[in-house]
Formats: structure tokens, C-alpha cells, sequence
């Protein structure tokens, strides 16, 4: 399966390669290593196809282009860009950059206010997760896949850890077996007890998503917090992640296998 994928990818990639960088190149001017980058992630990803254009409105000011700013939100993550305003100052100064994306001068790109309107919407469509399911159906659909690799990692926030809510303190159960008639509490089931019952969308929505703090060690058995999430990834063969689900960084990793095994039903 693997051999096949990746000659699958080898093609594509030398497709790309020979025939549109050149013409982007002759296009736009000379790119970068980086620019190539974005440009493949672009092209094998296909984000245009899952995003409506900006569309012609009654009232109220016009939407950017969302095709545009859909591009530039996958340039923020290749280029490893950490907030909207770093992206609009190099879209504004790379010229070859904000060509790509689709920005043909540099008073179409949109303000702050309007990226961060756009990334919210697409949060909210999970347009991430929609072209992740559709690369994964036009890659691996009907493959037989032989191992999982199931790992997480930390996820680094600039927002502030949540408050987490008081426990309300459990009656301590009377020791000794009770008396003939006496119905004692049971202890609520863990969430490990719950999930084998629940749905997909229940087991999401009983896992916290909400910024925390979390604690691991490290390859050198120190131990390592940061504010944030976590993401958990199962990946096939070949270093392919085919599920991902997002947490708070405070959430074991044994809560959210049964989720990510569930999601590739």
C-alpha cells in the first residue's frame, strides 16, 4: 500500500515540480524553498474547492475573498506564522508570496478584523477537517492498511489557561458490607466506562477542548508544561495521519483512542 502511495506522491510530486513551478516562476518571478513549499501544499491539498468565493452581497460591506484567505491560512501554517497581523505584514512586503495566495496588489489584502472573521468561519465549517477526509478518501480509500501509529503532541496557546470548576466533594462510603435493604451510591461511570456506549459526536463532546495547561516528559525523563492543547494523530503506514482530534493539553492520551479508532469507522 505504501509502495503505491508513494509513487502516487512521487508523480504528483514531479508534476509539480517540471511543470507548475516553472510556470509560476515565470509568472510571478523567482520563489524560495518556502514558497515552493506552500505552493505544493496548496496544490495537493486543493483548498479552493471547499471554500465558496466571496459573492455578491445586498447590504453591508463585501466579504474578502475567501478563496484568497483560505490560501493565506495555509501559508500562516507551512510558514509557521503565529499570529494574523506577522501573516499581513509578510503577505504585504512578498510580493511573490501574496501573489500566490491571490492577492494581486497590496490594498486587496483584507484587515485584521476580516482575517480573523474568515478563520473563525472556517473553524466553524471544520473546513480543515473536510479536506483532510477528502485527501485521505482520494488516497487511501479501499487500501488495507497494516499498522497505526497513535501519538500526541503539545499544542502551544497564547491565551490564558481556563479556570477549571470546584469538584463538589463525594460522600466517603461507610466501610463494610452494607446492612440487609441499604442502597448505597454507586460511583459515576469514568469516561473510559462511558465511551464503548456513546457515539462519536458524544465521545467529542465529553472531551475538554478548552485552553489548559499540561505536563509530559520528555525523551530525557524531565518533565516538560506548557499552556495550550494537545493533539492526538493516529497515522498509517508511512507517516500518514489519517485522524486527528484536538484537546486541552491536560487530557490523557487513553481518553481519546477510542474516539480516534471510532472516526475511522
Amino acid at each position: 500500500m505504501i509502495t503505491e502511495f508513494g509513487e502516487k506522491l512521487s508523480q504528483y510530486w514531479g508534476t509539480i515540480q517540471h511543470s507548475l513551478f516553472p510556470m509560476m516562476e515565470e509568472e510571478i518571478g523567482p520563489l524560495t524553498d518556502k514558497h515552493y513549499q506552500v505552493i505544493a501544499t496548496l496544490e495537493i491539498s486543493r483548498i479552493d474547492q471547499f471554500v465558496q468565493g466571496s459573492g455578491a452581497y445586498d447590504v453591508g460591506r463585501p466579504l474578502g475573498d475567501r478563496k484568497a484567505i483560505a490560501r493565506a491560512f495555509v501559508a500562516k501554517a507551512v510558514l509557521n506564522i503565529p499570529t494574523t497581523v506577522q501573516l499581513i505584514d509578510r503577505l504585504t512586503v512578498d510580493k511573490a508570496l501574496r501573489r500566490i495566495c491571490g492577492f494581486e496588489r497590496r490594498n486587496a489584502i483584507p484587515s485584521e478584523s476580516t482575517f480573523s472573521q474568515a478563520f473563525a468561519e472556517f473553524a466553524e465549517s471544520e473546513l480543515s477537517t473536510r479536506v483532510h477526509e477528502a485527501l485521505i478518501a482520494a488516497t487511501l480509500k479501499d487500501r488495507l492498511i497494516g499498522h497505526i501509529s497513535r501519538d500526541a503532541t503539545e499544542i502551544e496557546a497564547r491565551e490564558k489557561p481556563t479556570p477549571k470548576e470546584e469538584k463538589t466533594p463525594s460522600v466517603p462510603l461507610k466501610p463494610g458490607r452494607p446492612k440487609k435493604g441499604e442502597e448505597r451510591p454507586q460511583k459515576e461511570p469514568t469516561r473510559l466506562q462511558r465511551q464503548p456506549e456513546m457515539t462519536l459526536d458524544e465521545m467529542l463532546n465529553d472531551l475538554p477542548m478548552f485552553c489548559d495547561v499540561g505536563t509530559k516528559r520528555n525523551s530525557k525523563g524531565y518533565k516538560e508544561t506548557w499552556i495550550g492543547y494537545k493533539l492526538h494523530i493516529d497515522a498509517a503506514d508511512g507517516q500518514i495521519p489519517i485522524s486527528c482530534i484536538l484537546t486541552a493539553a491536560s487530557v490523557h492520551d487513553s481518553q481519546v483512542a477510542i474516539p480516534l479508532a471510532t472516526s475511522r469507522a
